[in-house]
């Protein structure tokens, strides 16, 4: 072989870059000029991004780039992607309202707080030993920050009304039992009788407490009275008072229908599901008819319903053990069932089988 005839000479440079725990071997070469022409294009400066500092596996370079359109890291040396669907710190540009910035960052505000969110928290959490290890902060730091806490808690509930939301807010969350977007439609009513000055004077958990009763009879998911009373620690008498005055105050008055408390009723009683079409056929057959259950206890109405399809399933239920569930008494369920009895003889109806 004639070396002499070979046209170009190849020039191998080896360059050690030196990274911690890593060292690169980079070889360039030039078959036409003799020179090192990629010597020009590998900076000295490295480019790194937060979890990617080592170099490139395809060409051992470190300049890594993020697209922050397509959401990639990519290599400017070699275009390799190594990762994808990069989540974007920045504020999201989504107009989800009427109003003028399109900014979105941080949690949505809600009514469940007596700030609505918009207010920054200390956590205790961070400044227990394990978290403050963790964040490099001292024990004297530790003890500083905790005393800033109790002071930034304190400004937060420096009035009256404050420390009133709070309170309720805290019975809401706590006691209500009602979906999320329920609890918050619960405690926007709260805020409306507190800026209306109704709160004053009366308490705070038989006021949170219509409230809970209104929301979930508007939203037909009702609650009966003595249910509410027990979670809020409050006496019935008292509560049946104050839903007549906020329902009166803030115009929701609603009649309940007895197919509302059917579902509840038949799971308290494990009754199985194959009921249901039973009872919804009877109620079906009285609806029409006002005159026999317009104006009686919606929960004693369907008490009855219940007691019937329960007798001609085969599945009978005691007449004690409907009304514990229903909060209504046996003489009650009787009459009922007499006059939801007569007019089905009267029709000629009777339970689906």
């Amino acid at each position: 072989m004639d070396y002499d005839a070979i046209e170009a000479t190849i020039y191998i440079l080896v360059r050690t870059i030196t990274i911690p725990g890593v060292e690169k071997m980079s070889a360039s070469f030039d078959s036409k000029s003799g020179r090192n022409q990629n010597d020009t294009n590998v900076s000295s400066e490295r480019r790194v991004l937060e979890g990617h500092t080592r170099p490139c596996e395809e060409c051992g370079a470190v300049d890594w780039s993020l697209d922050a359109t397509r959401g990639e890291v990519t290599c400017n040396s070699c275009g390799l992607v190594v990762e994808e669907n990069v989540l974007d710190p920045g504020a999201e540009w989504t107009q989800r309202d009427r109003g003028e910035d399109r900014s979105r960052v941080g949690a949505p505000m809600t009514y469940t707080l007596a700030d609505r969110g918009l207010n920054t928290t200390i956590d205790v959490r961070d400044l227990n030993t394990g978290a403050a290890s963790r964040h490099g902060i001292s024990s004297q730091s530790r003890r500083e920050w905790r005393r800033r806490r109790i002071i930034d808690e304190r400004s937060k509930t420096r009035k009256s009304r404050e420390r009133n939301l709070v309170k309720a807010n805290q019975f809401i969350r706590d006691r209500s039992q009602l979906p999320t977007a329920l609890r918050e439609e619960v405690a926007r009513l709260y805020r409306r009788l507190s800026d209306k000055g109704y709160v004053t004077g009366r308490s705070i958990a038989g006021v949170a407490a219509a409230c809970t009763y209104l929301v979930a009879r508007e939203e037909n998911v009702p609650r009966q009275i003595p249910d509410i009373a027990e979670q809020f620690s409050i006496e019935e008498k008292e509560l049946s008072r104050l839903i007549r005055q906020v329902s009166r105050m803030l115009n929701m008055h609603s009649i309940s229908s007895p197919d509302q408390y059917i579902d509840p009723f038949m799971s308290k009683l494990e009754l199985a599901p194959s009921m249901r079409s039973q009872v919804q056929h009877l109620w079906s057959v009285i609806k029409p008819h006002e005159d026999v259950w317009q104006g009686k206890k919606p929960m004693g109405v369907a008490a009855a319903l219940i007691y019937k399809a329960c007798i001609e399933s085969g599945s009978p239920r005691t007449q004690s053990e409907i009304c514990s569930i229903a909060n209504v008494s046996e003489v009650t369920l009787r009459g009922l069932l007499r006059l939801i009895e007569g007019l089905l003889a009267k029709l000629g109806e009777g339970s689906q089988q």
